[in-house]
């Protein structure tokens, strides 16, 4: 291949949205036009028709990841209008060769994708062998989510290994585009930096900029980090965002913030209390690290545990915000000063500070368990809390919410309404008749 093609992913549900997507990615100079797994098993191989209907010059792939009946399959993709389609490593070698034979039969290009494939250098020369057209580098997107997107190390080992295409897919954008073609790849697979553009058009470009110089163009989204990354990717996303992310879970009811426009992000600092008493939420305010949420278990009960000077004290400390089970006060003052609070109560009534309590021990939170080092995020719909031991995972999955729901708003500012554009219909359960 003289120079690296842009493969483009359309890893939707519905094909109407599908091909309004592919019509801005081929405006702006893409090529090659993949319906997607979750496309093919969603609309079948109508959504490879329609493709090759509306674009008959362009090299279509059908991403089947065939893992038996290969000969049935790679014939029927052929005949659907499929320029190229997938079986995966992991397949038995009799279904992979079965594929590249049908694939000659049809004139259809086979790609093998080495995804869970145990040694890929070994499989990745006994497909040059067998003829397969090229082979296809692929961290899959739950992957993705836990912060291991790094296929660049594999992909590397593989171009020195084989002379044949290499297509590479896992997270890539307009940061990694370059990177992957300096590396070796030949065809670059971009799914959700073009798809959940709000422009894809103009996305493609931006990727086939980078992809042709070999550089790096700077992105917001589209990216998934580690364990460093946590904080800033939680300060971007909703808390519906992370709530839809944790497959509608995670709220901590009743509690509400004392101010509108706010925003509260970091790992928890956990204080239990009795009603009223003030002491331990006080000092932990000398316990907790910069960036933590004190969060209070006060019983869920009146009198205020919190007000002003605590909530100045936490601001020389750098505390990132408080939320309390129980009773708040001197709102007016928390306010001004800017402090991120959450409360069940306001009262003008403080407590008496008798000591007891503990800190840093696993508490109840409106009916919700609360674990040190458990991530906290609030804002004007709530509270949310995060498993330490998921963070990573569950803020990329939120920042997935955030990008798909920015290319839903503008399909929707296009003269449409969500029943309409999401086929809402069309996925409402079916009972079958006699149940």
């Amino acid at each position: 291949m003289e120079q690296p093609i842009l493969q483009v992913a359309l890893d939707f549900l519905e094909l109407s949205r599908a091909l309004k997507c592919a019509e801005e990615a081929v405006r702006g100079g893409a090529t090659w036009i993949e319906a997607g797994t979750p496309l093919i098993k969603s609309e079948g191989l109508d959504s490879i028709r329609s493709l090759r209907k509306k674009f008959p010059k362009h090299f279509i792939i059908a991403d089947l990841k065939t893992m038996d009946a290969g000969r049935a399959e790679m014939e029927a993709s052929a005949k659907a209008g499929a320029n190229a389609a997938t079986v995966m490593g992991a397949a038995s070698e009799s279904t992979i060769l079965e594929c590249i034979e049908a694939g000659r039969n049809y004139g259809l290009n086979i790609i093998v994708d080495l995804l869970g494939v145990a040694d890929p250098v070994v499989l990745a020369k006994l497909c040059e062998e067998w003829g397969a057209h090229h082979l296809s580098i692929h961290i899959p997107i739950d992957d993705q989510m836990r912060g291991s997107a790094d296929p660049l190390a594999e992909l590397k080992r593989i171009r020195a290994s084989v002379k044949m295409p290499i297509s590479i897919a896992g997270g890539i954008n307009s940061e990694t585009a370059g990177e992957c073609v300096a590396a070796g790849a030949d065809i670059v697979i971009v799914g959700g930096a073009i798809t959940k553009s709000a422009n894809a058009e103009d996305a493609t470009r931006t990727i086939l900029t980078a992809m042709r110089s070999k550089t790096k163009i700077a992105t917001t989204l589209y990216k998934r980090g580690g364990a460093a990354e946590i904080r800033n990717i939680l300060r971007q996303v909703s808390t519906p965002n992370i709530s839809d992310a944790m497959h509608r879970s995670g709220d901590i009811p009743g509690i509400l913030p004392i101010q509108s426009n706010t925003r509260i992000v970091g790992p928890s600092f956990t204080v239990r209390t009795y009603p009223g008493d003030w002491a331990k939420p006080v000092e932990a305010i000398e316990f907790a690290k910069e960036g933590d949420v004190i969060i209070i278990d006060a019983g869920g009960a009146m009198p205020a545990v919190w007000g002003e000077l605590a909530s100045e004290s936490c601001l020389q400390r750098r505390i990132a915000g408080v939320v309390i089970d129980g009773a708040i006060r001197d709102v007016d003052a928390i306010r001004q000063i800017g402090f991120q609070a959450f409360a069940k109560f306001i009262t003008p009534t403080a407590g008496e500070p008798k000591g007891f309590g503990e800190m840093g021990v696993t508490i109840k939170v409106s009916g919700v368990t609360v674990s040190p080092g458990d991530w906290i995020v609030g804002d004007d719909s709530g509270l949310v809390i995060i498993p330490k031991q998921k963070a990573v995972e569950v803020a990329n999955r939120a920042m997935d919410v955030l990008e798909k729901e920015n290319r839903l708003r503008e399909e929707i500012r296009r003269n449409s309404t969500l029943s309409k554009v999401t086929e809402l219909i069309k996925w409402e359960k079916q009972i079958a008749e006699g149940k």
